[in-house]
């Protein structure tokens, strides 16, 4: 990770240098369990020490209520009771999130708990204006797929549970839509691409695993957790987005780390 952090700080001290507008918002796009947010906390700490104000957002925060979802799934399509994929989140709120951490005062950060597949009741407060938001995950930055690429199914998610295309075609709708107004908020993009999306199934058990470790060194049950079975459905809802972002963002994105299966870049 340290590579990681010295070539991504490297692009942020420059691209900040030459900025005319705070705060400076950077892009992290990667896979699931890529290292995005070690990335960002690593990069924060760092910026910190030198006297820069940051703001880590995630896009996970962002995720629409369980409620939500379920009104989603029973109006437009039943898979979109499923975090994840976009149209499964709060861009208002992102939006809200950034434009509050560029005026003073104090900006709540969402938070979103996994465990109980809902928005934490508390968030975490900032004072603003900041000078740095690393904005973090699977998808920032993302574009849509023709609508010929929709067409023929990627996994057996899509093609036993969405036959007709209606998830995937309003997942792609959403992307066209008002995630290019968020995602039009970057200064600078950078993509940790995986080396295949064969590798996301372990690296997303890792992850549970480490939110297993996490809630039982706080007492809390681990109920809401995923076995490795159900890592492997859970990883097909990202898979046609993540194979897209792999295949076209390299070629715009303002750094790409090519990672190895080890989260090393090579």
């Amino acid at each position: 990770m340290t590579a990681s952090l010295d070539l991504v700080e490297g692009l942020l001290r420059r691209r900040l240098d030459e900025a005319a507008r705070r705060p400076f918002i950077l892009g992290i796009c990667g896979a699931q369990g890529s290292g995005k947010s070690t990335l960002a906390d690593g990069l924060a700490e760092r910026l910190a020490a030198s006297n820069l104000r940051v703001a880590v957002l995630s896009l996970d925060d962002l995720y629409l209520t369980k409620g939500e979802r379920q009104h989603l799934a029973r109006d437009v399509h039943p898979l979109l009771a499923t975090r994840g994929v976009p149209g499964t989140h709060d861009v208002g709120l992102g939006l809200a999130v950034l434009d509050g951490l560029g005026t003073p005062g104090r900006t709540l950060l969402p938070r979103f708990d996994k465990a109980v597949d809902s928005r934490a009741v508390e968030g975490a407060w900032v004072e603003g204006p900041v000078d740095v938001v690393l904005f973090e995950g699977w998808c920032v930055g993302a574009v849509p797929q023709d609508a010929a690429d929709l067409d023929p199914p990627v996994n057996e998610l899509e093609r036993d549970r969405d036959a007709g295309g209606e998830w995937r075609r309003h997942v792609n709708a959403a992307l066209a839509g008002d995630y290019q107004r968020l995602f039009g908020r970057l200064d600078a993009l950078v993509l940790l691409a995986a080396p295949d999306f064969a590798v996301v199934r372990g690296w997303r058990i890792q992850q549970e695993e480490g939110l297993r470790a996490k809630l039982r060194a706080a007492g809390k049950p681990t109920d809401g957790t995923m076995t490795d079975d159900q890592v492997s459905r859970f990883i097909q809802f990202y898979e046609r987005l993540t194979r897209h972002i792999l295949v076209e963002m390299p070629g715009r994105a303002d750094l790409t780390l090519r990672l190895d299966a080890a989260r090393q870049v090579v």
